[in-house]
Parts: C-alpha cells; sequence; structure tokens
C-alpha cells in the first residue's frame, strides 16, 4: 500500500495585526521605559541615609524584572 501525504496541510500561522506589529511594541517600550525610569528616579529621590548605592541598585533590579516579566512577550 502506498500512502499520500498532503505536504501542504501544514497549517500557516496568520498574518499578525497591524496594530500587535508596530503599536503594541512601541506602547511596551514606553510604558517599560516610563516604570524603569520613574522607579530608578524615585529610588534615588527617597535614599535612605544609611543604604548608600545598594537602594537605588536593587530597585533598578526589581523595576527591570518586573518590566521583562510583564512585557517580554511583547
Amino acid at each position: 500500500k502506498e500512502v499520500m501525504v498532503d505536504v501542504d496541510s501544514k497549517q500557516q500561522r496568520a498574518k499578525p495585526h497591524w496594530y500587535e506589529r508596530y503599536i503594541q511594541p512601541c506602547v511596551a517600550e514606553l510604558v517599560g521605559s516610563a516604570l524603569f525610569i520613574f522607579i530608578g528616579c524615585l529610588s534615588v529621590v527617597e535614599d535612605a541615609g544609611g543604604t548608600g548605592r545598594l537602594q537605588p541598585a536593587l530597585a533598578h533590579g526589581l523595576a527591570l524584572g518586573l518590566t521583562i516579566a510583564v512585557l517580554g512577550n511583547i
């Protein structure tokens, strides 16, 4: 017996909508950058006397991690 396999039967992914292709990445970049800068600047302004450089460094790291976790799939 011969089995015929249709090579063209693979489903093709639909083209992404223009919003998903152009607008959504720009908005995600804007929100991520704003969050990173806002939290970073706030940590420097509200720096406690005894923490030195640790508080701003941790705040920047956590802001970056949060941004990547939330907006990374876009």
